[in-house]
């Protein structure tokens, strides 16, 4: 895992945003509506890059929808302007530490 790069601002380098089957199924799992997920986006803090990751570089991002955390995995097709979210969840308290940035040792 690479540092995050604070220069990936992903609500200013996006044009379209599509949600893959695996986002939308864990979604619906813990009743995560779209606008949450936009939100996360559009203010979230990203707390973890992955530039390597095929077929696009992606990031962890860390946003608070009223008190309760949210992670949003998104990858950025830079070429089509188009944002992908790969997952998202509520980061397990017994996995993250309580700030949610940060993993607790195993």
């Amino acid at each position: 895992m690479s540092p995050p790069d604070k220069r990936w601002q992903t609500n200013a380098d996006y044009k379209t945003l599509v949600f893959s089957g695996h986002a939308v199924r864990r979604m619906f799992e813990k009743c995560i509506s779209e606008r949450d997920v936009r939100r996360v986006i559009e203010t979230g803090e990203i707390i973890a890059s992955y530039p390597e990751d095929q077929p696009y570089p992606s990031c962890l991002m860390l946003g608070f929808v009223g008190e309760h955390a949210l992670h949003v995995v998104v990858a950025l097709d830079r070429a089509s302007a188009t944002c992908h979210v790969v997952t998202v969840y509520v980061p397990d308290p017994e996995v993250w530490h309580p700030d949610y940035r940060t993993r607790r040792s195993s």
